[in-house]
């Protein structure tokens, strides 16, 4: 029962995560449109280790 508890807050966690990430990234490239490049780069690399971690957590919570 406890790893379904901290599956669901661990998805949740994540969610929130990348939803700050995207907005933050859309600000930045808001303020500094010839700096979307690197902004959407960096975003991305971020992102995807975030991605990763979720799901390292998921399979240790199983």
């Amino acid at each position: 029962m406890y790893n379904l508890i901290g599956g669901g807050l661990i998805v949740i966690g994540a969610g929130l995560g990348l939803g700050q990430i995207g907005g933050k990234a859309m600000e930045g490239i808001a303020r500094q449109p010839e700096a979307a490049g690197k902004i959407q780069t960096a975003m991305i690399i971020v992102a995807a280790l975030l991605e990763g971690l979720a799901f390292g957590a998921l399979f240790l919570a199983k």
